[in-house]
C-alpha cells in the first residue's frame, strides 16, 4: 500500500535527510517511553468515540473520571439515543463544555444507531459525519479501534513537540502539521508515532519544557523552552526590588504604553545561551 495512494490529499514531498532525522527522533522517543499508549480508558470503539468527543480541551485524566459512571449508564449507542442530552450532562458535567459535549455525544450516537447499524464507522469520510467528530478524533478512533491509519492525530502536545523538534515549520497550521508528519513517518507507523510524541509532550517537553530528557536531538532545547543550562525548570526568576526614585512630573505615557514605547510587561533580554553540544548518536 502507498503512503497516498487511498488518502484525500497529497502529501507534501520530504527530503530523504528529513526522514533520516525524523527516524532518530521516533526512535529516540520510542526507547524513552516503550509503553505509550492511548490513555483515554475504553473497552470497544464506541466508548473510545464518546471519550475522544470529551477530551477536546480537556485532559485524558479528567474523562478517565467521568467515564466510568458514564459507560455503565449507557452500555451501548441505543442507550445514548433512548436517553436526553440534558441526562447525559449530568454524567459529564465535571468536564469543560459539557453541554456542548452531551448534545454532540447524542447526535453522534443516534446517527451511529440510525445510519451505521449501531456500529462505529471504519473510514474517514464517514467519521467525519458525525457530530463532534473532526479530523484529529476521528484519527483517534480508527488508528487506536481498528488500526487503520489514515492520518496522524495532531494534538496542542504533539503540534508542540514536532515543532520543537524542528520536525515542522513553526508557522505551520494543524492541517499542514498533518500532512507534514504523515509525509515524515512510515504509514504503519503513524498511530504508535503519535502515542509517544504525545507522552513526551504530556510528561516531558511541557509548555515550559520541564524534565527534558531529549536534549540531545531537540532543536528547541536552549532557545525556546525552560530547559536551558543553568535554568531551574518551571520555576520563575524573582525579580530584583527596585529601589524607589524621586522625580519630577512628566507627561503621561501613550495609553498601553511605557514612555520609551515598550509593553510594560515585556520581560528583561535574556543573556545569550551557549549553544548545545552536537547531536550523538
Amino acid at each position: 500500500m502507498s503512503d497516498s495512494g487511498d488518502l484525500a490529499f497529497e502529501l507534501p514531498s520530504v527530503k530523504a535527510a528529513e526522514k533520516q532525522r525524523a527516524a532518530e527522533v521516533l526512535a529516540a522517543l520510542e526507547k524513552a517511553y516503550p509503553d505509550a499508549h492511548c490513555e483515554l480508558t475504553h473497552a470497544n470503539p464506541y466508548e473510545l468515540l464518546v471519550a475522544t468527543i470529551l477530551s477536546a480541551q480537556s485532559t485524558d485524566a479528567g474523562v478517565n473520571k467521568v467515564t466510568p459512571e458514564l459507560f455503565k449508564r449507557f452500555p451501548s449507542p441505543a442507550a445514548y439515543v433512548a436517553s436526553t442530552p440534558e441526562v447525559i450532562e449530568t454524567y459529564i458535567n465535571r468536564i469543560g463544555l459539557f453541554r456542548n459535549k452531551a448534545r454532540a455525544i447524542h447526535a453522534a450516537m443516534r446517527d451511529i444507531v440510525e445510519k451505521f447499524g449501531g456500529q462505529v464507522p471504519r473510514t474517514m469520510e464517514e467519521l467525519l459525519t458525525l457530530r463532534g467528530v473532526a479530523r484529529k478524533t476521528a484519527n483517534v478512533v480508527l488508528g487506536n479501534a481498528y488500526r487503520i491509519n489514515v492520518g496522524f492525530v495532531v494534538d496542542t502536545h504533539i503540534e508542540r513537540v514536532s515543532k520543537r523538534f524542528g520536525l515542522v515549520d513553526h508557522g505551520a497550521s494543524v492541517a499542514m502539521t498533518e500532512r507534514r508528519l504523515m509525509a515524515l513517518f512510515p504509514r504503519n507507523h503513524w498511530c504508535d508515532a503519535s502515542h509517544v510524541l504525545i507522552f513526551h509532550g504530556r510528561y516531558s517537553c511541557k509548555a515550559r519544557g520541564v524534565n527534558c530528557n531529549m536534549n540531545s536531538i531537540c532543536d528547541a532545547y536552549g532557545t525556546a523552552c525552560e530547559c536551558r543550562p543553568g535554568k531551574v525548570a518551571n520555576k520563575r526568576v524573582a525579580r530584583k526590588p527596585v529601589a524607589k526614585v524621586t522625580t519630577k512630573p512628566i507627561a503621561r505615557a501613550a495609553k498601553g504604553k511605557n514612555l520609551d514605547g515598550a509593553c510594560r510587561n515585556e520581560r528583561p533580554t535574556e543573556p545569550a545561551i551557549a549553544a548545545r553540544p552536537p547531536m550523538t548518536a
